[in-house]
């Protein structure tokens, strides 16, 4: 979780993760715990980081920018912000994997039927030269994800494109035939499917709203809310509107163009910090990805096969606390006049 988490944080990790999140979930479920501690270690992880960013370019840079701000400045702060958020959510992760240990019945998803992620386990299996070139090559993987994504501008296609040659590179390593390569082939995208499917029916949710001016109509009525708020409290209502743009506009970079010089301006007015302002569209903008249906939950559950309403029965307490934490930390940077 740490180093997913710091992935997020630092240079903006996120779609790579999708990827992901089944050999997390099949290694939870090997080790005795469920999908959603897998998909903890992994989605949750990265968005954690994400969401309380520290060098973040998509959501710190871009915001920074629209508000004329020293690139990344404010860092000492986010980095307390994101020391804390994540050891909570280590914390709330581990208990919960730890009554799962425990008690399987205790599970969210006792029930489900997981056959399609579980891995053979006996002692007679030998950890083989072979086994070892196939780790090696899922590190090489993953580096070379990071690596196009930092320096060669990669996108979800280009890490797309990796991912299917490493899984046929894997397979000649595993001396698997072409007919054994095709079926494997076959299988993995026809787990994909409902993910797919969730994306697409998400994304025509936001092409209806956006064709219909929907969303500009609503972003103004949020924020004629916060005319008049003293400073502490427009700072607060600022953090609650940009967790419900955030479900209109899911895209970090895109929120930050659409959202930034409305908030800029009305921070002036209410002589709040321009950092604060960074500060709540950054909170808003992340945590609640885990949240709303139009945002990356729903592609992630889909991968991992967590129906969304067992996903809220685990996650909403989670996002309480988060939400609590967001308002606190809000409040402070009021105090101290974060900037």
């Amino acid at each position: 979780m740490l180093v997913f988490a710091l992935a997020g944080s630092t240079y903006g990790e996120f779609e790579t993760i999708y990827g992901l999140i089944p050999i997390f979930v099949a290694l939870s479920i090997a080790l005795g715990y469920d999908a959603l501690v897998g998909m903890c270690m992994s989605g949750m992880a990265v968005a954690v980081g994400f969401a309380s960013a520290t060098t973040n370019p998509f959501t710190i840079g871009i915001a920074q920018t629209f508000g004329d701000l020293p690139m990344f400045s404010g860092l000492a702060y986010r980095w307390i912000i994101f020391a804390v958020f994540y050891l909570v959510a280590v914390l709330l992760v581990m208990r919960y994997a730890l009554k799962v240990k425990k008690d399987p019945t205790k599970s969210v998803l006792y029930g489900m039927d997981y056959s399609a992620f579980q891995v053979e386990r006996s002692d007679d299996i030998q950890f083989t030269i072979r086994h070892k070139i196939l780790m090696l090559g899922m590190v090489v993987t993953v580096g070379t994800i990071v690596f196009g994504s930092l320096k060669l501008g990669w996108y979800i296609n280009e890490m797309s494109a990796v991912f299917i040659i490493s899984g046929i590179l894997s397979s000649l390593v595993a001396k698997k035939g072409p007919e054994a390569i095709c079926k494997d082939l076959i299988t993995a995208l026809s787990e994909m499917t409902v993910a797919m499917i969730v994306v697409g029916l998400s994304r025509a949710i936001l092409v209806i709203m956006q064709n219909g001016v929907i969303i500009d109509t609503v972003i103004h009525g949020m924020n004629s809310l916060m005319d008049g708020l003293p400073a502490w409290a427009t700072a607060e209502m600022m953090l609650v509107v940009q967790n419900i743009i955030n479900f209109f506009i899911p895209s970090g970079s895109g929120q930050a163009a659409a959202i930034m010089p409305i908030m800029i301006p009305l921070a002036d007015l209410s002589e709040v910090n321009r950092q604060i302002a960074v500060l709540a569209y950054q909170f808003g903008d992340g945590f609640s990805n885990l949240l709303w249906p139009t945002a990356s939950c729903t592609i992630m559950c889909g991968i991992a096969k967590i129906p969304m309403g067992k996903w809220y029965r685990f996650f909403l307490p989670i996002f309480a606390v988060f939400f609590v934490l967001q308002f606190i930390f809000i409040f402070i940077a009021v105090q101290i006049n974060y900037s």
